[in-house]
């Protein structure tokens, strides 16, 4: 079977993640400074990725750091910075919000497409290296968040080294045969969660959850049964695989970083696809960018 975009861009996760490190170091003017009060904001996957990144960054003493969908962030609040995500340039939402910020709040755009949105913020930082050709996002979500926590100080050497270590890895058969996946995070990695179960839905229209895992508890893990799939993103709270096994479904669980366990998911999402005879990088009702018509 020919290989898809989205495997293409799979696979160069890695190498985007260690170009987006050193990028950052350029960055210093441009993005966040500590103890700016900042609002994050995507459609989508890139809403996840401002998830993420928002935790990651409060939990570093860096500031306050708010995550919003695009269409809903609160415009009357005060922030020293908004950062908006956005892979094409083109999402209706993001360029409303950019135009209702104009002139009031200092914003800055992630994109991998900079001359579609060019002028729209005040600063707009090329991410081109990770764009795509597929409409299912992956590299361009992960080596965004691969930039914005190289800003924050993390080195991403380890991550990507274990990114690749999952590429050769071989899916497992039992995952593969499973008819339901719930996907768990606990902090930055509820966002990698969301994250990996859009993908399912996405990729191989696969029927996916996803909760932060001390929510799981609280209702979800009544659906945990044989054939289903739990996976945590990041270390699971405590005697939750157990709970999990005594009900039958499979728990799975890695150590190192959890953006390496992405890389899994994505790719276990795209073997999905295939099993169930899905074309992952053309999937049913979705474009590459939702632009909506004028009110």
């Amino acid at each position: 079977m020919a290989q898809t975009f989205v495997q293409a861009e799979i696979t160069s996760q890695p190498a985007c993640w260690r170009r987006a490190a050193e990028l950052a170091g350029s960055l210093h003017d441009v993005l966040p400074r500590a103890g700016d009060r900042v609002a994050v904001v995507g459609c989508g996957t890139s809403w996840f990725m401002a998830q993420s990144y928002a935790a990651l960054r409060e939990t570093a003493g860096h500031g306050i750091t708010d995550a919003f969908p695009a269409s809903e962030m609160p415009t009357s609040r005060s922030y020293d910075q908004v950062v908006a995500i956005t892979r094409s340039g083109t999402t209706t939402e993001v360029l409303r919000l950019l135009e209702v910020l104009r002139g009031a709040t200092p914003t800055v755009v992630l994109t991998g497409t900079p001359e579609a949105v060019r002028g729209a913020a005040d600063h707009v930082v090329d991410l081109s290296f990770s764009d795509e050709r597929s409409v299912v996002q992956t590299r361009f979500a992960t080596t965004t968040l691969a930039l914005l926590r190289a800003h924050l100080g993390e080195s991403l050497a380890e991550a990507a080294a274990q990114a690749e270590d999952a590429l050769g890895e071989e899916l497992a058969p039992d995952l593969l045969a499973a008819d339901q996946f719930t996907f768990l995070g606990s902090g930055w990695t509820v966002g990698l969660a969301h994250e990996a179960a859009l993908k399912f839905r996405e990729a191989a229209g696969a029927w996916t959850e996803s909760y932060p895992a001390w929510e799981y508890r609280h209702g979800p893990v009544s659906i945990a049964e044989p054939g289903r799939v739990t996976w945590m993103f990041g270390a699971a709270p405590p005697g939750l695989a157990a709970e999990v096994g005594r009900a039958g479904a499979a728990f799975v669980e890695h150590s190192g970083d959890p953006m390496a366990d992405l890389v899994r998911a994505q790719l276990l999402a795209v073997g999905l696809a295939h099993r169930r005879g899905v074309d992952p990088d053309r999937p049913r009702n979705l474009t590459r960018s939702v632009v909506l018509e004028q009110a």
